[in-house]
């Protein structure tokens, strides 16, 4: 069979997504392998865009994002062109692409961009069977009456999916909680390239003591790592103090913060005021993360309700390393399995947090790094593909049923 014939042969599948995501190409390259699929993105976003957001630094990632797979800029007409505000993605042109293409299904990453409204709105109005794939859960604080506003607004749309493509326990909580059938939900895990960052472990580890001392940490350092951007929402606060607690009881605790962001003049302020044992590397891109993650003894993720998953979990634990999480994050039922591959502790309670890394060692952090990787292998690319194969199956079944 030629290529053009087997390509004709697949199911014709459309994705809207804001931009390109580093997390989301392996997925999109591995879905592109058995379907049909046409990436549309809503903004194609510069180095400045970065530095204008709570990265606070320009940047390009150094992995390729739009290799080996079909995809597509749309025309923004934003006033203010932005992927994390409602109006900062506007793509008109996509209700017209929905239209003519006669997809067989069509995937949203939620609807918090006007761009994916004018998405979910064109595939009802065509009969294109529509799916969504976003990490929403109940635990995000809203304001008593933007809650019951969007109650009332969201019970009437979301059982209008097709499908659900379920990234998390959390998520299908909150697909039920709006009136989702649960026969229509299809586990398609939020994850990172495990293959690659369990290959970069294996290549790295042998270079702590190397890696550890450029950045300022003792070899023998009991070293918990915060990743993320230095904004509140990610209690980088918390981590340092944290730490500050840990180390009071003698033992060798240091802290190794990546990222960068608003809050790091007065983080590195904190720590130069007292002393504290913790080392800043500033932004590390994609490639350079595993360095991090090699050096490192656990992850640490404080974050508040707004980390609807928390991506840097799933690297770590492909890296070998557990975690421990704030119970307010998003991948904790799915992840987080107390003592096995890792914990989670009460958002913002300090003390708490300070108590269970000075109770760990090196050994218990290494064998529950061996089983973090294992479990992790439950959510890969290769799991979250066939869960979107399975949804595919169903709503293309159905739809042609109800002709």
């Amino acid at each position: 069979m030629s290529n053009q014939a087997k390509q004709s042969s697949l199911p014709r599948i459309g994705i809207l997504s804001t931009h390109p995501i580093q997390y989301y190409t392996p997925l999109y390259r591995a879905l592109a392998q058995v379907v049909d699929l046409q990436v549309f993105y809503c903004h194609q976003q510069a180095s400045s865009d970065h530095a204008r957001t709570e990265f606070g630094v320009a940047f390009e990632w150094d992995v390729p994002l739009l290799g080996n797979y079909q995809h597509q800029f749309l025309s923004n007409r934003a006033a203010r062109p932005d992927v994390s505000h409602f109006a900062g993605c506007d793509t008109p042109e996509i209700v017209s692409i929905i239209r003519r293409a006669h997809f067989d299904a069509f995937i949203v990453h939620g609807w918090y961009v006007k761009s994916y409204l004018q998405a979910m709105l064109a595939c009802w109005q065509t009969g294109t069977p529509l799916l969504v794939r976003g990490d929403s859960h109940l635990g995000t604080r809203r304001a008593p009456l933007k809650r019951l506003l969007k109650e009332a607004l969201y019970r009437g749309f979301i059982p209008r999916f097709d499908a659900y493509l379920v990234v998390g326990k959390r998520t299908r909580e909150y697909y039920s909680y709006y009136g989702a059938d649960a026969r229509r939900m299809f586990f398609a895990p939020h994850a990172v390239d495990n293959r690659r960052f369990a290959a970069r472990a294996a290549e790295l580890r042998p270079q702590r003591a190397a890696l550890r001392k450029a950045w300022g940490l003792p070899e023998n350092a009991l070293t918990f790592l915060f990743a993320g951007k230095l904004v509140p929402r990610k209690r980088p606060h918390d981590f340092i103090q944290a730490i500050r607690q840990a180390a009071r009881k003698g033992r060798p605790i240091w802290g190794l913060m990546v990222g960068a962001g608003p809050l790091r003049a007065e983080l590195e302020a904190v720590v130069a005021q007292h002393r504290l044992p913790v080392r800043f590397t500033g932004f590390l891109n994609q490639s350079a993360m595993s360095q991090a993650y090699a050096a490192a003894n656990a992850l640490v993720l404080p974050s508040d309700g707004s980390e609807t998953w928390g991506l840097v979990v799933n690297e770590a634990m492909a890296s070998g390393l557990p975690a421990i999480v704030s119970d307010q994050v998003g991948c904790v039922p799915d992840l987080i399995h107390e003592g096995r591959t890792g914990y989670c502790y009460p958002c913002g309670d300090v003390a708490a947090l300070a108590a269970r890394c000075a109770e760990l060692t090196t050994e218990s952090l290494a064998v529950m790094g061996a089983q973090a990787r294992v479990h992790i292998a439950g959510y890969s690319v290769e799991v979250a593909v066939e869960g979107m194969l399975a949804a595919i199956h169903n709503v293309t079944v159905q739809h042609k049923g109800s002709k």
